[in-house]
Formats: structure tokens, C-alpha cells, sequence
């Protein structure tokens, strides 16, 4: 996304990176005012509330300002990064006569040569209009300069239209009643800090009181200004990866009605085919452990009991019925949770299976799961085993209809064939969404899933 402010200078825009997304936060530039850009050059890395994902810039150039320092969440189509493309790929100017009446909007430049992918995204044809001049004069003299003194480095182009805080600052001045375009920053680059808003909190606190003078009643005593101590507390704003988690899970557990079910079941038999598989040379250099005969015998009890893989349609009073089972695995990350899923899991046979679980896995260590990865998904797992965990009562991903949570599998005192013996035992919790899930649909997938993992043959004798 780019617009014009004179004949050689392009302003580039935060993008949509992630279907809809409103903002994103500027984690670092990797550019600085003076530095040479190239077609397709990483300027920047965002957060947004799915992924990180580094920014290309669409053309040649030399960088003039940076709008905004790191650390600032922006909002999309704002501009961020100012390029001077004079003597590389500006595209000529023409003047527009003086009789002629103002034009309608002009269409942009058509981008040649490669065009740069933002990470787990292709890049479409831009369908971007520019707004229609106001008459029929090109220049502007005054302004014009002020702008170009900002792109000369002079001073950062700012969007005066909002007010430049961070979240938390942005919630503390809501929760005071403080009006951001009436503060006057002190923070560098013109940030707002809490020290601004609580500045112009206080003379606003005593404006009641000079009002109430006429009448004799009790003085009025301001409210206090809540106050943190920093020595013993620490704040962290509330952005990216953990705001989107935090709206997702409010939105799904007070929307969709919850029901989990447990069952606990001796799993020793399906511990003893994992070591079998490891030795197995079709597995050989493939992550093969507890979670993928789970997730394998999970996706069978899917193929006999279909009608779980659905999703609530509220606007439409619909349930969708999905033919495909695009499997969620939960996954924490040093940004918080996310859940990449792998595209139809149905369909892959268990070698693909566990090389598709052991990419998930170690792309979102890394913190490369693109966007696209964790779009689409029908049924999820979460293993809070690792953690030494029994059980839990997980939260539906929003728009799916189940989630299953993988208990720790421990040496347990069981009866196996009439004698209490010490065996490899688990439990097992699956929520459901009690619109579409009704309790024997749910218990039949519970029921299957446990069974096949007590007997791991049935894996072959009910695919």
C-alpha cells in the first residue's frame, strides 16, 4: 500500500497482513532515513494479533523518515515509511492543464517486475484508487513544504488525526476520561505517556469542585488517581499475539455453550507401538511420539462420527458440516498461544502425518507460523501433558466445534486382565460445543477416541 505526497517521494502503508486486521505493532526497522531500499527489501517486522511478519518495500528508492519509532502499534493504511524513488522506479508526473476541471480519481501506477510477498500471503493486484483532487491546482505551496521539511528528516510525519499512545496508555486515559487530542505529549516522538494523561487528568478532577460552590453541601474530594508501584509490580500492555488470544477465548466461552467430557484409559499398548514406530525405517528422521497416535486416532473416530467436524453459523442459523478435518494443534510460543493447523490431515497417511506435526511444531518454536497456517481450522488438540497435567477443560478455538486435551500419561495402578498391575494411563477431556455437539454424538468421539488408543489395532480395522 503506497500513496504519493510529491513528484519523488511514495509514502508506504501498513498493509493488511492477516484478514482483517485492524492494526499492527512495529517490532523493529532494519532500515534507517538515508538507507538505500531495493524492490522486494525486508524495512520492518510487525506484530499482529495472529503472527510476526517482516514488510517488503514495492520499489527502489532511499529511505526519508521512519513515521514511527519501534514498539508503536499502528493502525492499517496509516503510512510508516516515507521513500524518495527519484532516479529509480518514480513514475513520471504529468501536469494537468489549468482549464481542464478537476479529474476523477487516478488509478495507481501498475507494479512491474517481482512483486514482494509478505509472509504466508500472495500478492494480488492492487485495486487501490487515489482520491479525487479538490480542483484543479497540483501544488500546494506552504504545506508543501512543511511536508518536505518532515521527509528532509527535519521532523517525523505524525498522523496528527490520532494521537500517538500505547494501549495501555490509550485504556488509562479512557478510564480517567481523558480526551488523547487534548494531551500534550512528552514522550519521544511525540508519544503520550501516563504521566501526560495524568497531568491532564488532574485539572480536570477539579473543575467539579469549583462548580459546587453555590450550594452548601460537603466538599466534593476528587477521585484518586490509581497508582502503581513499579517496584513491586510489573505491567505488561496487552498486544499482539496475547490481545488476540484474550478476544478469542472471551468470544468462545461466552458464546458457544461449552460441555467437557473426560474418560481415563490404559494406554500402554499405544506407548509400546510408539517405540515399535521409532525403530520403524518408514519413520526414520520423523518426530514420532504419543500426540501423533492421538491426533491419528483422533481423525478416525472423526471418519465414524462426521457429524463433529461442523461449525455454528449464526447469521445464516446454520450448521456447516466440513468434509475435510483441518487439525489444530495448540502450540505455546515466547509471543503467547497460537494454533497453527495442518490442511486436510484427513487425507495423510501416518508418515506425512508426523512430518506435518514435526514442521507445525518447530516452525511455531521459531516463530515463523504464518497467518495462513492458522486459518481454517475445524478440530483442535491441546497436549497439556508435557506440562505434568492430568487434565483440563479446554476452550473451543472459535469457529470449531470440538477441542481435545491430552492429559500426562503416568504409571497407574490398573486392572488388566482380572489383576491390579502398574500400566500407562491417561485421561482424556474433549469440549464440545453443545449447539451442534449434542452429549451422544460427543460421548460416541470420546468413547471411539479412547478405545483406539487402548487398542491401537483398530486403527487399522477402523480406517
Amino acid at each position: 500500500m503506497t500513496t504519493m505526497t510529491e513528484a519523488s517521494v511514495r509514502e508506504f502503508k501498513m498493509p493488511d497482513v492477516g484478514e482483517g486486521l485492524t492494526e499492527a505493532e512495529i517490532l523493529k526497522w532494519y532500515v534507517q532515513p538515508g538507507d538505500t531500499v531495493t524492490d522486494g527489501q525486508v524495512v520492518c517486522e510487525v506484530e499482529t494479533a495472529k503472527a510476526a511478519v517482516e514488510l517488503p518495500i514495492p520499489y527502489d528508492g532511499v529511505v526519508r523518515a521512519l513515521h514511527f519509532p519501534e514498539g508503536t502499534t499502528v493502525d492499517v493504511g496509516t503510512a510508516i515509511i516515507a521513500v524518495d524513488v527519484a532516479g529509480g522506479a518514480a513514475p513520471p508526473v504529468t501536469e494537468q492543464p489549468e482549464a481542464q476541471p478537476a479529474q476523477p480519481a487516478e488509478e495507481e501506477p501498475k507494479a512491474q517486475g517481482r512483486q514482494p510477498v509478505l509472509v504466508g500471503y500472495g500478492v494480488s493486484t492492487s485495486s487501490t484508487k487515489r482520491r479525487p483532487r479538490k480542483g484543479p491546482e497540483v501544488t500546494v505551496p506552504a504545506p508543501a513544504q512543511a511536508i518536505q521539511a518532515e521527509l528532509n528528516g527535519h521532523a517525523p510525519v505524525i498522523d496528527k488525526a490520532r494521537p500517538l499512545a500505547k494501549p495501555p496508555v490509550r485504556k488509562l486515559a479512557k478510564d480517567l476520561g481523558v480526551d488523547l487530542d487534548t494531551v500534550t505529549p512528552s514522550g519521544p516522538d511525540g508519544i503520550i505517556t501516563r504521566e501526560d494523561v495524568h497531568a491532564a487528568a488532574t485539572p480536570k478532577a477539579a473543575e467539579p469542585v469549583a462548580t459546587a460552590a453555590p450550594a452548601a453541601t460537603a466538599p466534593v474530594t476528587p477521585a484518586p488517581v490509581a497508582s502503581y508501584d513499579g517496584a513491586r509490580e510489573t505491567r505488561i500492555p496487552v498486544k499482539g499475539v496475547r490481545k488476540a488470544t484474550a478476544a478469542a477465548m472471551v468470544g468462545s466461552a461466552f458464546t458457544a455453550p461449552h460441555v467437557t467430557e473426560f474418560v481415563t484409559v490404559d494406554v500402554t499398548r499405544t506407548m509400546k507401538l510408539v517405540e515399535e514406530l521409532k525403530q520403524d525405517k518408514e519413520m526414520q528422521g520423523l518426530r514420532v511420539n504419543p500426540l501423533l497416535l492421538v491426533a491419528k486416532a483422533l481423525l478416525v473416530a472423526i471418519k465414524r462420527n462426521p457429524e463433529i467436524n461442523a461449525s455454528w453459523d449464526e447469521a445464516n442459523q446454520e450448521i456447516v458440516q466440513k468434509h475435510y478435518v483441518n487439525l489444530g494443534i495448540a502450540a505455546a510460543t515466547p509471543r503467547g498461544l497460537i494454533v497453527p493447523n495442518i490442511k486436510d490431515a484427513h487425507d495423510k497417511t501416518l508418515p506425512q502425518l508426523a512430518a506435518a506435526l514435526g514442521e507445525l511444531v518447530s516452525t511455531a518454536r521459531e516463530g515463523k507460523t504464518s497467518p495462513a497456517a492458522m486459518q481454517g481450522g475445524t478440530v483442535t488438540i491441546t497436549n497439556v501433558g508435557v506440562f505434568g497435567v492430568d487434565t483440563g477443560t479446554p476452550i473451543l478455538n472459535p469457529g470449531e466445534s470440538a477441542i481435545l486435551a491430552i492429559g500426562a500419561i503416568k504409571l497407574q495402578p490398573w486392572v488388566h486382565k482380572g489383576k491390579v498391575k502398574p500400566r500407562q494411563v491417561t485421561t482424556l477431556a474433549l469440549s464440545f460445543d453443545h449447539r451442534l455437539v449434542d452429549g451422544e454424538l460427543g460421548s460416541k468421539v470420546l468413547a471411539d477416541l479412547a478405545a483406539i488408543l487402548e487398542q491401537p489395532k483398530r486403527l487399522i480395522t477402523w480406517a
